[in-house]
């Protein structure tokens, strides 16, 4: 019998113990299953005993990463025979250290839940960049905190998805509602415009904006400067447009752009352009998922911008 792995990843006093005891006690989520929740740091919140007991939940703490060595896991599961694990995991360990070590063949990753106090993200972010964007990255879902009026939503959902485009993100506001961040008005280019006009700096954000709502661009018209690429296997008539972007690092330099259909002539690969081109939400066979897809209206020849590299930190 498989049991689903759940791994709640974030810094200390992220609020993972209050979560991980929210997931238990959701109805939704616990059906009586032999639970095995393994404890990677200890938190100022503890566990409620009874609430273990009352949704078959028995605890381990692993103290340091050499507890998981060796078949230290294959133990545990021979020993307590869960048909779930949950894992509160300690950030600074890194995310490499639990795939590295030898797990049951029936434990199967179900989900990877990253969480983040925003009175100490930007911090964080700073002084320990590897640590906070080991969660972000890996994470399926990521949930931002403890957030007020003041949380720079939008600005910190670019940060997020810079690094993870294929994560959910939400925020929890201190009065408990919850919302994904997003607002018209905080993009820096104006999408009522014809056409939106797309500046050099504001490439990063147009490009994870577009994604994420392919829908808020679709019949409209678009005018930015990028590059032309070629890539295997591309549908007939088409390049590719965009930029050359930093994720996270110096050493996480990767392409970003969207499926571009050409009128007549296809522009010369690498060269800078500027684009004016229609945009369809639809399929995008470059991204395997719902995106944008440009149809070309004018292309005129472009100098290179003064930053050549995208950013997603605006």
């Amino acid at each position: 019998m498989e049991a689903a792995v759940y791994i709640v990843t974030g810094f200390l006093e992220s609020g993972k113990t209050k979560f991980m005891q929210e997931m238990l006690s959701d109805e939704g989520f616990s059906e009586g299953e032999r639970t095995l929740l393994l404890v990677c740091e200890e938190g100022e919140e503890e566990y409620d005993e009874a609430l273990l007991k009352q949704y078959n939940t028995v605890l381990v703490n692993i103290e340091k990463p050499e507890d998981m060595a060796g078949d230290a896991l294959v133990q545990l599961d021979r020993q307590y025979r869960p048909e779930r694990v949950l894992i509160e995991y300690n950030s600074t360990w890194l995310l490499q250290t639990l795939y590295s070590a030898k797990k049951p063949k029936n434990w199967e990753l179900a989900q990877i839940i990253t969480l983040i106090d925003a009175n100490t993200f930007e911090l964080y972010l700073k002084n320990m960049r590897k640590f906070m964007a080991d969660g972000i990255q890996e994470g399926d879902l990521i949930i931002f905190n403890r957030c007020t009026d003041e949380t720079p939503k939008s600005k910190w959902r670019r940060a997020a998805l810079a690094m993870n485009n294929t994560a959910r993100i939400f925020f929890e506001n201190t009065d408990g509602s919850m919302d994904d961040g997003v607002a018209d008005e905080d993009l820096p280019y104006d999408v009522k415009a014809d056409p939106i006009q797309i500046g050099d700096k504001d490439f990063g954000i147009f490009y994870l904006d577009a994604m994420e709502h392919p829908e808020r661009y679709d019949g409209k018209r678009i005018r930015a400067k990028g590059r032309a690429f070629r890539m295997q296997d591309m549908p007939k008539h088409c390049f590719v447009f965009g930029r050359h972007a930093m994720t996270c690092c110096v050493d996480d330099i990767g392409g970003i752009g969207f499926l571009c259909r050409y009128r007549d002539r296809e522009p010369a690969t690498n060269d800078w352009i500027y684009l004016t081109a229609k945009a369809e939400a639809s399929f995008s066979p470059l991204h395997g998922r719902d995106a944008i897809i440009l149809i070309e209206e004018e292309t005129a020849p472009a100098e290179a911008p003064e930053e050549e590299l995208v950013y997603f930190n605006n």
